[in-house]
């Protein structure tokens, strides 16, 4: 249960039953939400888990052109046409597996005929200088991803 739904819980909670809530009550909820939000609970990451076990595949070989020329690129460090690539992906969308935070990166894959980033990137796991990780693809801006094989 995140912040949102926690406070909403208790909202619901007085408007039904009737009864106020102490603050240092609403305190001690506030606070384990928070702390659930920031750290994670355990049934958020199993469930994240097991959901990615699921994520679809696609071969290297099958992404577009311009997916295989920037995943090129990734593992050559570079250059990248676009500022924001290698950012850190904080998969606030927790389709991708748990993983701590700044460990995935995005980059950029270009669209043909767009002016702007568009909406396809390539998500990958850095363990290190040297190790790209696996690498996830979506073509819907974080909608959905599928592991890509090489």
């Amino acid at each position: 249960m995140n912040f949102i739904q926690m406070m909403s819980l208790t909202t619901r909670i007085q408007k039904t039953s009737g009864v106020q809530l102490k603050k240092g009550l609403l305190k001690v909820i506030w606070v384990a939400a928070v702390f659930g939000e920031i750290w994670g609970s355990g049934w958020v990451h199993a469930k994240q888990d097991s959901a990615s076990l699921n994520l679809p595949t696609v071969l290297l070989a099958e992404l577009p052109l311009e997916a295989r020329q920037t995943f090129a690129l990734i593992q050559a460090g570079g250059p990248f046409a676009y500022e924001k690539d290698g950012v850190i992906f904080f998969n606030r969308e927790r389709i991708l597996p748990a993983k701590p935070r700044g460990r995935y990166r995005e980059y950029t894959v270009p669209t043909p005929g767009l002016k702007h980033r568009g909406a396809r990137r390539l998500v990958c796991e850095v363990a290190s200088q040297t190790v790209i990780d696996p690498c996830y693809y979506t073509a819907d801006h974080y909608r959905s991803f599928k592991r890509v094989l090489p």
